[in-house]
């Protein structure tokens, strides 16, 4: 089956599906976008998902591509096409095509893309073995609470991790703190056995997951806080890990040359995992059917 994707209006086959080489996303990274999962053909966290997609539009002051009722339909109508049950849809809006002018055009209308591919079940040995990080120093924007598709210093950490043999790459403030992953959250459990992540503000994503596992915390009775960490007291920790759409609560065993605990994946963590993956099931049964006619 060829893959389809939708593009302002029209459903193509991807491999002809394009946008206009003035369109601002392409030539400034002026847009914004977002990566939901998709379970037994339905959506995880759309209700998330969408929040945080105006979020960042209305911080960027680029108006909706079309109303939230609309996009549901176009989000599962592409799921359907392409007959994903498990994988992803993703979506950008821009603001769109114009001549090409730092300030905001005038007339621009936002371009919305929608895609949709299946993924590979999470492989079992990253949860069963857990992962390495890597830290680097965080050389991002002021505004990473904005979901842009301006990911450049992201891509940077990203392949540094690669090179270095590690699955992601934690990057750190000037004062030494912990803020986030290239494209995860960080947690750490501490000796005390609290789940310790850093608050939402500017300097990190408010990731959909993080939001989840926050709330599955608090319903279990986990002693929470949300405050930074250092890369010190992340070395230290009892158990660490990462979240994401794509890498729901992944163990991490080793920070830089530091073995985490005991160097294997902690309980804590495991019972955060079972408990996501049930929280992605009940999601997926209560997003409606994978194709609204």
């Amino acid at each position: 089956m060829s893959r389809v994707a939708y593009v302002s209006g029209r459903y193509r086959p991807q491999r002809e599906a394009a946008v206009h080489i003035e369109d601002r996303g392409y030539q400034f990274g002026d847009g914004v976008y977002e990566v939901v999962a998709v379970t037994r053909g339905r959506l995880v966290d759309e209700e998330r998902h969408l929040a945080r997609l105006h979020r960042s539009l209305t911080e960027l002051r680029i108006n909706p591509p079309m109303s939230d009722a609309a996009l549901k339909v176009v989000m599962r109508e592409v799921i359907h096409r392409n007959g994903v049950e498990t994988g992803i849809v993703y979506l950008q809006v821009t603001r769109g095509v114009a001549p090409r002018d730092h300030a905001f055009p005038k007339a621009a209308k936002p371009v919305l893309v929608v895609t949709s591919r299946r993924s590979r079940p999470p492989d079992l040995r990253l949860g069963r073995d857990g992962i390495a990080v890597i830290t680097i120093p965080d050389i991002r924007w002021q505004r990473c609470d904005i979901k842009s598709v301006a990911l450049v210093a992201n891509v940077l950490g990203k392949q540094q991790a690669r090179e270095a043999g590690a699955y992601e790459a934690w990057q750190v403030d000037a004062g030494g703190m912990v803020t986030e992953g290239t494209s995860t959250n960080a947690w750490i459990i501490t000796a005390a056995g609290e789940l310790v992540t850093r608050q939402a503000s500017n300097a990190i994503l408010n990731g959909c997951t993080r939001l989840a596992l926050l709330e599955i915390a608090r319903r279990v009775g986990l002693t929470l806080v949300e405050r930074p960490f250092s890369v010190a007291e992340a070395k230290a920790a009892r158990e660490a890990f990462l979240s994401s759409t794509t890498s729901p609560v992944l163990p991490i065993v080793r920070i830089d040359e530091t073995t985490i605990g005991d160097g294997r994946p902690g309980p804590l963590g495991r019972k955060l995992r079972e408990l996501y993956a049930a929280h992605s099931r009940e999601q997926a049964s209560r997003s409606g059917e994978p194709r609204v006619a």
